[in-house]
């Protein structure tokens, strides 16, 4: 077994159901011992006075995986404590929660992947792993393979959702009104779990006076008989969009399987997600933080820049993956820059008051108090995005990588487009990009009105192409100029370009 073709970013990740799994029991307990000798090496303790912290999402393999990771804790000496079904940010909470504070926690999910899928991130005080961290945890896997852990700990089943949630509550009612016990009275909120881990989230709005009718797909279900668990699906975003427009709530929240990543809709049932999403929260935290700035990922359109700035930020673009934007946006602070959150297009969003951690249910949270204070106003939430320009046209393309060396041949291939648009006025090079290459245009005497970006795929032999415009038939002549520039060149398949124009 090759524990590295596991690795999924930071995280571990692949089948657990069929005989394609790769992740099965005698895998995950192998990884339980390698993190508790992982865990006990990094804090400098003998691996017996550890404790290890897990939890689950809804996801059909996720009981047995999660009992199999436990096991293997505990033969490698350490304390094992089974948090059930949880969420991925509530397992990073309990390291820091008066009370709980296990040395490092595991959940076991796939986000949003399908119901076949699963996977274990891993968390210490520091927060996630990063790439790195996880390879260093691979590497005792694989060692491990070859030895036999004799000792014994323990696993004992430990209730820690209700604490969570209770966090979440307690941030209700001192931002609204601490004097007020049911603060969201009059606010009527749809929630769709996704037959994910969030059902709770519904129980706990309406225990805070809010009015829940129409929520949906809050029973734990591993098979996601109803959508895809994901924010960024269509499917799954028209679904709860419908369920608002259908009783008339004044607000709709979907999360995905683990609750990391959220998205919402307004009282019209119109898409908060994506470029909105970052828009609505980035105001939120400039009104009381003006000139601070928004770190996302590089795929942010033009206009959302625009808005940061009107609502006097700083738009930070960086590498696409939330650990990237995360890691970035945490490296700013340090450096003295007043950087309060870290987006991606995703839903992944950390905000810097709640450690960093990409929490999509304290984002809603967070979104969810604004609309109350705004409603008590006779506003609606969606009033923070007037002003928000939006592109006309958008796309993302996949462009095969050929040859073995993938990355090399990219990296080339993104110089080259770099040295052309150098030497072609038209070609206008982004000054903020810090990933891949970056190309504007003017259109139909629009300044700047369409760009590119081209970039490279941290895992896959792909150069993801995006393109936007804020003209019509932007797109197109945009991917003409590109195509034209690379007709000739080796190394990269065209027929997707080719097809979109």
């Amino acid at each position: 077994m090759d524990y590295r073709k596991l690795k999924s970013g930071s995280d571990v990740r692949g089948a657990a159901i069929g005989d394609d799994a790769l992740l099965t029991p005698d895998v995950a307990r192998t990884l339980g011992v390698a993190f508790a000798r992982y865990v006990a090496e990094k804090t400098g303790k003998d691996v017996s006075r550890i404790s290890i912290a897990l939890g689950r999402d809804s996801r059909v393999s996720g009981p047995e995986l999660l009992a199999a990771t436990a096991e293997g804790i505990a033969s490698a000496g350490a304390r094992a404590a089974d948090y059930g079904m949880c969420t991925t940010p509530a397992m990073y909470m309990a390291i820091l929660t008066d009370g709980f504070r296990p040395d490092g926690s595991i959940m076991v999910t796939a986000s949003h992947h399908p119901w076949r899928l699963n996977g274990l991130k891993f968390f210490t005080e520091q927060g996630g792993l990063g790439f790195h961290e996880l390879d260093a945890v691979l590497d005792i896997a694989q060692n491990l393979e070859r030895m036999e852990p004799v000792a014994t700990g323990s696993v004992e089943s430990v209730p820690f959702l209700p604490t969570y949630q209770h966090h979440l509550e307690q941030l209700i009612i001192s931002s609204i009104d601490p004097e007020v016990q049911k603060p969201l009275l009059g606010l009527h909120v749809v929630v769709d779990a996704g037959n994910g881990a969030g059902g709770f989230y519904a129980d706990m709005l309406e225990n805070l006076g809010a009015w829940v009718e129409g929520s949906q797909f809050l029973e734990p279900d591993g098979h996601f008989p109803n959508h895809v668990p994901n924010p960024e699906n269509e499917e799954a975003m028209q679904s709860v969009s419908a369920a608002v427009k259908r009783v008339g709530a004044d607000l709709g929240v979907i999360f995905d399987a683990d609750c990391d990543r959220a998205a919402i809709v307004d009282q019209t049932g119109k898409e908060i997600n994506r470029n909105r999403l970052i828009a609505m929260i980035s105001a939120i935290l400039l009104e009381d933080m003006p000139g601070a700035t928004i770190v996302t990922d590089s795929v942010t359109s033009s206009g959302l820049s625009d808005f940061i700035k009107e609502w006097g930020g700083e738009h930070y673009r960086y590498k696409r993956g939330y650990r990237n934007v995360i890691d970035e946006a945490v490296r700013l602070n340090q450096a003295g820059m007043n950087c309060p959150l870290a987006i991606e297009t995703s839903g992944h969003a950390a905000l810097r008051d709640n450690h960093f951690l990409d929490d999509g249910m304290y984002l809603v949270t967070v979104l969810l108090i604004k609309a109350m204070q705004m409603k008590q106003q006779g506003e609606t939430l969606s009033r923070l995005l007037d002003g928000l320009r939006e592109p006309v046209e958008s796309i993302e393309i996949r462009l095969p990588v050929l040859g073995e060396d993938f990355a090399a041949t990219a990296k080339q291939l993104i110089e080259y487009v770099l040295e052309y648009a150098s030497e072609h006025e038209e070609w206008h090079i982004a000054p903020d990009n810090r990933e891949g290459v970056r190309i504007s245009f003017d259109v139909d005497g629009e300044l700047n009105s369409a760009w590119f970006l081209l970039r490279l795929s941290v895992h896959d032999p792909v150069m993801p192409l995006n393109a936007e415009s804020d003209v019509p038939d932007g797109v197109k002549a945009v991917l003409g100029k590109l195509f034209e520039a690379l007709r000739d060149e080796a190394g990269v398949d065209l027929t997707p370009l080719k097809a979109a124009l």
